[in-house]
């Protein structure tokens, strides 16, 4: 079945393609019309461009599939909720849902950003919050090895 569950599995995949980078392990698909239009993880390290995240990736991509700026039929599956850098570029894009996994409570735009959104984004949080947290963890885990 094509929902939430899995399609923020997709997203942990590109989270884990990351991981395997050395990149921050957060990851994102875009779905129109449940089909996924966009996949992409952070590319900070590779693309040496502290706007390379995922969510900017995969939105930059759907635009292209779509031909168009606006995601307004588009769900954004991303593993870490977005920074407030990512959060304008999803109310820019009319984004017309986000889903995301863990809670971001250091850099997320929640805390410094609430409204940040565009205001018909409808927003679940939490969709397999162990998993995308847990991916978080091992990875700094192992840098501070």
């Amino acid at each position: 079945m094509l929902d939430d569950t899995y399609f923020m599995k997709q997203a942990l995949i590109e989270a884990q393609k990351a991981a395997d980078r050395g990149e921050v392990p957060v990851g994102a698909v875009i779905v129109c019309k449940e089909r996924i239009i966009a996949r992409s993880h952070n590319l900070t390290e590779v693309l040496n461009d502290v706007t390379a995240h995922a969510e900017m990736q995969a939105i930059t991509a759907a635009a292209n599939v779509l031909g168009g700026k606006y995601l307004n039929d588009c769900t954004l599956y991303v593993t870490v909720e977005p920074c407030v850098m990512c959060a304008g570029a999803i109310a820019w894009a009319q984004t017309g849902k986000l889903v995301f996994g863990a809670e971001d409570e250091k850099r997320g735009y929640q805390k410094y950003a609430s409204n940040a959104l565009h205001p018909k984004t409808v927003v679940v949080k939490g969709v397999l919050r162990e998993e995308c947290a847990q991916l978080m963890k091992e990875f700094f885990l192992a840098r501070r090895k």
